[in-house]
């Protein structure tokens, strides 16, 4: 059996940066090399969202049994009882494949799968041309109440600060330019 050392491809930004959109045609360009990472969350189902291909949906009780038994390489409470995570088994079922891991998280994930892996994982911060194009961005999704929508921006006007502690920062201002310079960042970093 070969030995395969497989690497995490982190892609994190403010909620509206378009990192899911990065991710995805990375995902297209690189079906035989990539895989994503499903994140595991007790945020309610949307409609479009299908059970461990988006996330696994989780009740905060399976949640929280799931940190006190060590399950996570990285958890974050994102709003009250609302959490966020990456199983250790996910990881290890996707390695098993002789896949590379894509990821699209938060910045607090991104800095803790940093710590985990060390130099087998690459952060990439994709960065909004503004605040207020992100705030345009989220708007227009009509996926937000008010409420959820200020606690957004908000939360993103801070994030942006941690733009400096990941391995790389990406502008997203012209998606076609983005996008060839996430399939630049990403070979570059798995060969």
């Amino acid at each position: 059996m070969h030995n395969f050392y497989g690497k995490l491809l982190v892609f994190t930004a403010p909620s509206g940066a378009g990192k899911t959109t990065l991710v995805k045609h990375l995902l297209n360009k690189n079906p035989d090399k990539l895989t994503f990472s499903v994140s595991a969350t007790t945020r309610a189902k949307r409609d479009n969202e299908i059970e461990g291909v988006d996330y696994y949906f989780l009740t905060p009780e399976e949640f929280k049994d799931c940190i006190e038994n060590g399950k996570f390489v990285e958890w974050e409470e994102v709003y009250e009882n609302q959490y966020y995570g990456t199983l250790k088994e996910e990881i290890d079922r996707l390695w098993s494949l002789s896949k590379h891991i894509i990821f699209d998280i938060d910045v607090q994930g991104a800095m803790n799968l940093k710590k985990a892996y060390g130099d087998r994982c690459l952060t990439v911060f994709v960065m909004p041309p503004s605040l207020e194009t992100l705030e345009k961005r989220l708007t227009q999704r009509k996926s937000e109440s008010e409420e959820s929508l200020s606690q957004r921006i908000k939360k993103a006007s801070e994030e942006i600060h941690f733009a400096k502690h990941c391995d790389l920062q990406l502008l997203n201002e012209n998606l076609v330019s983005a996008r060839g310079e996430a399939e630049k960042i990403c070979q570059d970093f798995l060969s």
